[in-house]
């Protein structure tokens, strides 16, 4: 009887990734049509071909692209769009390095902080704008400190053990969620209005310079943890075989978090939290592709972005009034957990 490839049925790997880089591509191009402005795939094709070839507006009217068309593509969508899939990648190739680090598959990158540290970044430059001027650079300074903290508390003679930086993490972010609860009280009902939604997540003011500067942090990281999948792969069997093996656990596992960590503050700072997706789409590549996470980490991050762009799709079209994109990511995504844990756990981390 011939013998299959892989020991566990995961012989198609190599063509996963190209798949799911195609399903990306049509979920693009649906979302870029999808909306209340009728848009075809040949409109939106033309006006990004003629935008890409830096028309100015006479040569665009000449081209038959309308102004209304020009707007709705090249300055609303397309920025938020790419934004949605940069949002997406971060949070799931930065669950995907957590849960990997820590050994633990219900670990997800908010862990040490990163999203209370942003929300009171963020609540303090919408309460005190005089002070904190600057809203999505006050979110990710304290978001980093948030971590920076965690870390600090964590560290034991020249060491940072996994399970006390996971403790470290909870004790921080339950102070910045306390500090956050303290600006609701002090904020105007407005201002307190405007906390909530940022903290509900959502891509309403996406521009293309949050594009830039996300996707200038966020792709060299989730480039950098694929590539280093191999060493997450030896975190995984423990600190001990990692060293037996000539890894040095502590370093490594700090350089993961680091990346990992500045993908999810940079995505959080400028989209705010957005729950679940760093969480369950790792599980979703390990259904598919098996633990090694050489595959998982590039995977996860292709089905964050489809994730993202489809929840965000859904709240933006499915009534006249946005959803905010985290309120649909949780209903969506509690619901797939429960019935992963349930059902397929066992599979998930069988070797």
């Amino acid at each position: 009887m011939k013998r299959s490839s892989s020991p566990h049925g995961y012989g198609s790997r190599p063509f996963i990734i190209p798949l799911l880089l195609l399903m990306l591509l049509l979920l693009f191009v649906w979302a870029l049509t999808a909306g209340d402005y009728d848009l075809s795939p040949q409109q939106a094709w033309h006006t990004l071909w003629a935008k890409l070839r830096a028309l100015d507006s006479d040569a665009l009217r000449e081209a038959g692209i309308s102004r209304m068309d020009e707007i709705i593509v090249w300055n609303i969508r397309m920025p938020r769009l790419l934004l949605a899939v940069l949002a997406g990648m971060a949070l799931s190739s930065s669950g995907a390095a957590y849960q990997g680090c820590f050994r633990n598959p219900l670990v997800e990158p908010y862990l040490l902080g990163v999203s209370s540290g942003a929300a009171w970044g963020a609540s303090l430059s919408i309460v005190f704008p005089a002070i904190f001027p600057q809203g999505q650079l006050s979110a990710f300074a304290f978001a980093l400190l948030a971590v920076l903290i965690s870390c600090f508390m964590a560290r034991q003679d020249g060491e940072t053990p996994p399970v006390a930086l996971i403790l470290s993490g909870i004790i921080v972010g339950a102070v910045f969620s306390a500090l956050v609860s303290i600006m609701k009280y002090l904020a105007a009902d407005t201002e307190l209005r405007e906390i909530t939604f940022w903290m509900m997540g959502g891509f309403y003011y996406a521009t293309w310079e949050d594009v830039g500067i996300n996707a200038t942090a966020i792709l060299p990281c989730v480039i950098a943890v694929s590539l280093m999948g191999w060493k997450l792969n030896l975190l995984s069997f423990g600190d001990e075989e990692a060293r037996a093996l000539g890894l040095h656990p502590d370093r490594t596992r700090m350089v993961f978090l680091t990346l990992a960590t500045l993908a999810a503050a940079v995505c959080v700072s400028t989209v705010g939290i957005v729950a679940w997706v760093g969480l369950m789409m790792p599980h979703a590549a390990r259904m598919m592709l098996g633990p090694d996470n050489r595959y998982v980490v590039p995977a996860a991050a292709l089905l964050g972005a489809m994730y993202m762009l489809l929840c965000d799709t859904i709240a933006r079209t499915l009534t006249g009034a946005e959803i905010p994109v985290a309120i649909i990511t949780s209903i969506l995504g509690a619901p797939y957990l429960l019935w992963l844990l349930r059902g397929k756990g066992r599979e998930l981390y069988a070797g």
